[in-house]
């Protein structure tokens, strides 16, 4: 295979989801889409802000993402932007996404979607959700990191 055609394209990726949710395991998975949404993705128009996985009758199914209509797509393009999708995945990766999700506390969120070999795919992980004093204890934690970086790096300069 061409490493070219290997390689990962990043579209879009969803930041807010390591700040509300302690991401635990990851999968990737592909998408059913039409002509225009799979247009519209290579142009990144994607959101995956609010997006979340459900199952449905033994199938995972992405919800609530937004992929904007395609212009150039004519009356063919004229989906709904908010529309169910199916994830494609292995039967055995449903099974133990699926027993994860009825835990309690746990979700399935989507955190990336990207291209490889020309083909959309999304990266979604098993998470739980923080708490008020997780957030804010995340944030200190950075705050402290960034300031011995600073610290360091005005020693370097001495």
């Amino acid at each position: 295979m061409n490493e070219e055609q290997d390689a990962i394209k990043v579209v879009s990726r969803n930041r807010r989801a390591s700040h509300d949710y302690h991401l635990e395991r990851t999968f990737q998975a592909g998408l059913v889409l039409t002509g225009p949404e799979i247009k519209s993705i290579r142009a990144h128009n994607i959101n995956l802000q609010d997006g979340f996985v459900q199952e449905r009758e033994g199938e995972l199914w992405l919800m609530n993402v937004h992929i904007k209509v395609y212009e150039q797509a004519g009356i063919y393009g004229l989906s709904d932007p908010l529309r169910p999708r199916k994830l494609l995945l292995r039967r055995k990766e449903i099974a133990q996404i699926i027993t994860r999700m009825r835990e309690r506390g746990y979700t399935a969120i989507p955190t990336m979607v990207f291209l490889q070999r020309g083909r959309a795919k999304i990266e979604i992980a098993l998470a739980k959700g923080k708490k008020l004093y997780d957030k804010r204890a995340d944030e200190a934690k950075r705050e402290s990191e960034r300031q011995i970086r600073q610290a360091l790096k005005g020693r370097d300069r001495e």
